[in-house]
């Protein structure tokens, strides 16, 4: 009996060494884990509609919001660009709304991407404004009159180039300040409620026209300027066909609202430069399909 009890006693010490062993070798399920923040503009799939794909990279350092952490999804240029491996195959819909909210960190960027996820700095004013030589609906020097630089001279060309295919165009809202976007979003508003307005005009520090790097064109005589009925006309073909010649792409093309988040708008025109504005062209894609989820963004 003595002998049978030694034996137990013996195989408990064994197993219970093991198990303490055991134990303290292990790593909690809870350390080393990584929880990253959710995407602001995510992949989805279409099938089960939830959120998959990498995080988005600061141009800078790591980009934190609500004290979560956010991944690189790509290697990106020395401009703060994502390179071709961000890209995505133009085929995937894309989480653009409101209320996921990110401040760019390469504002003054040509390729910034600015939408309903992505805003530029509060009261961001780019820095090298100039008045474009090419007519516009109206005569006044004012700020809508304005765009940044390298834009302008592009615009210039632009111009020339569709005179000489028989085309006269005409500008009529370039560069817009956060301020003037308040009073204009907030009209809007008044008049059409929230819902409808965030359709077809940006929030204050989420609008295009503030970048400096975007213009709405018209034909010269100013007919159906920003309304639906121009993307009927000859100057609407012509830059719907010609405008990445020049770098600049249809921000807002048919059918993709459901990406962009706004209407067709085929007389808003946003300078990219003319590499990227030709594989916009030929892919048949959007801003936000080029770049993919690599968006540099700022703390």
């Amino acid at each position: 009996m003595r002998k049978y009890v030694v034996t137990f006693i013996v195989a408990v010490l064994i197993v219970g060494g093991a198990i303490f062993a055991w134990d303290r070798n292990r790593t909690p399920a809870a350390e080393g884990e990584v929880v990253q923040k959710t995407p602001a503009l995510a992949q989805q799939n279409s099938s089960q509609g939830q959120q998959k794909g990498s995080s988005d990279i600061n141009g800078a350092s790591s980009a934190k919001n609500n004290s979560s952490s956010t991944a690189s999804t790509g290697a990106k240029t020395a401009s703060g660009a994502p390179t071709n491996s961000s890209k995505t195959s133009g085929k995937t819909d894309f989480v653009n709304t409101y209320d996921v909210e990110h401040v760019v960190a390469n504002p003054e960027s040509m390729q910034v991407l600015v939408n309903k996820t992505y805003r530029l700095p509060a009261g961001y004013i780019p820095p090298d404004l100039v008045y474009p030589n090419v007519p516009f609906t109206f005569s006044e020097k004012i700020e809508k009159r304005k765009m940044r630089r390298d834009a302008a001279v592009a615009l210039e060309k632009l111009f020339a180039g569709a005179k000489k295919d028989g085309v006269s165009l005409a500008g009529v809202s370039g560069y817009r300040s956060e301020s003037r976007q308040i009073t204009l979003y907030n009209n809007y508003v008044k008049r059409d409620g929230v819902k409808a307005a965030d359709t077809y005009s940006a929030r204050p520090g989420h609008s295009e026209h503030q970048t400096g790097l975007t213009i709405d064109v018209s034909g010269s005589t100013g007919k159906c300027a920003a309304e639906s009925c121009f993307a009927g006309t000859k100057e609407a073909k012509w830059l719907d066909k010609h405008a990445h010649e020049y770098g600049f792409i249809i921000r807002y093309p048919e059918g993709k609202d459901s990406i962009t988040g706004y209407k067709y708008e085929p007389w808003h025109l946003r300078f990219v430069g003319t590499k990227i504005a030709a594989e916009v062209k030929s892919r048949s894609i959007t801003l936000e399909q080029y770049f993919g989820n690599a968006v540099p963004v700022s703390k």
